[in-house]
């Protein structure tokens, strides 16, 4: 019988071919650390752009890589749809590390993360200000994040969506967990500082896109986990976006929402772009509703600032129900 893995004989070939070259095994290498542009790939393997580009554009064909669009930048990433991914990783961990060419080139790939890691910490300087003062408003982070690891659990599952990523700080937190993360965020200069947080954090098997979240550009049915974490009170209509992270769970998947209960800060709407000023377990529960999600459990995590009034930060965990209505039709039959 064959794998599920199995592919032809010509397909084989064709995948063998395309990885049978140093310079394009050096480009797997790489994109095994995290998604590179063209000109980081230029810059690395010291090859001039054309070369470069059509050493990715047999990858390409070959499916042994994905590309995306950010912008005007295109990247290009490890392919994760099987077999592809499973000949890859195959192949690079049986290539020696200390190898110098190798070693060089990751040596200039750490020079690369290191600019990125500079012009993260640039716009993390300009803008520090005004999020350190919604910070003081709120409970640390810490224990908001300590409830969601505790809610989600420590049983390993396959992949997951990060809505409105930023700094990615979830798909490193979660990183332990999945097999494969993605992170949607509109904003380039996130995407850039989500991009060198990660690279710091050692989290090679997420990568992070540029998408609106009422149209994510990513698969539907295909994960385990959505989060969307401080991003409905920016969004014009938050019940379209549920919905929309709804259809991206597979049966029995996950929804953590993470934001701030209804409050009266008028100058978080004036000075801070939030379109609205919190939630309630009520509008949650009836756009859950509307997007098939089964509310499994809510938190809340109240500063009780004695001086001045804060934000109370609410988890919301709810359960795509197609599995949940498939397991009660079962029991009916059996009764």
């Amino acid at each position: 019988m064959l794998s599920r893995s199995a592919i032809s004989l010509d397909r084989s070939v064709d995948t063998l071919k395309a990885a049978a070259e140093s310079s394009r095994l050096r480009i797997l290498l790489l994109l095994a650390h995290g998604d590179l542009t063209v000109s980081d790939v230029t810059e690395i393997l010291g090859q001039s752009q054309p070369r470069v580009s059509r050493h990715l554009k047999l990858l390409l064909e070959a499916e042994l890589i994905e590309r995306y669009q950010e912008g005007s930048w295109a990247y290009f990433r490890l392919s994760d749809a099987e077999p592809a991914h499973e000949f890859v990783t195959g192949v690079i961990a049986r290539v020696e590390p200390s190898d110098p060419l190798v070693a060089r080139d990751r040596e200039r790939l750490e020079r690369v993360k290191a600019r990125r890691q500079q012009r993260a910490a640039e716009y993390f300087s300009a803008n520090a200000e005004r999020w350190d003062r919604i910070r003081s408003l709120h409970v640390p982070d810490g224990a908001v994040e300590a409830a969601m690891l505790k809610l989600i659990g420590d049983r390993p599952f396959q992949a997951m969506a990060d809505l409105g990523t930023g700094t990615g700080r979830l798909l490193e937190l979660f990183a332990p967990l999945y097999r494969r993360g993605v992170g949607i965020d509109l904003s380039r200069e996130m995407l850039a500082v989500a991009r060198a947080n990660l690279d710091r954090a050692g989290v090679a098997h997420a990568q992070v896109r540029q998408g609106d979240l009422y149209a994510p550009p990513i698969e539907r049915d295909a994960f385990d986990l959505v989060t969307m974490h401080q991003v409905l009170h920016y969004l014009d209509d938050p019940g379209r976006a549920i919905r929309e992270a709804a259809r991206l769970l597979r049966p029995a998947g996950r929804l953590l929402v993470v934001d701030f209960a209804a409050h009266g800060l008028e100058f978080l709407r004036e000075e801070h772009a939030h379109l609205r000023l919190g939630f309630s377990d009520r509008q949650i529960e009836d756009w859950f509703a509307e997007a098939g999600i089964e509310l499994l459990a809510k938190r809340d995590f109240d500063r009780r600032a004695a001086t001045a009034p804060g934000l109370t930060v609410k988890l919301w965990l709810g359960q795509d129900r197609r599995l949940l209505i498939a397991s009660s039709s079962s029991g009916k039959e059996t009764a």
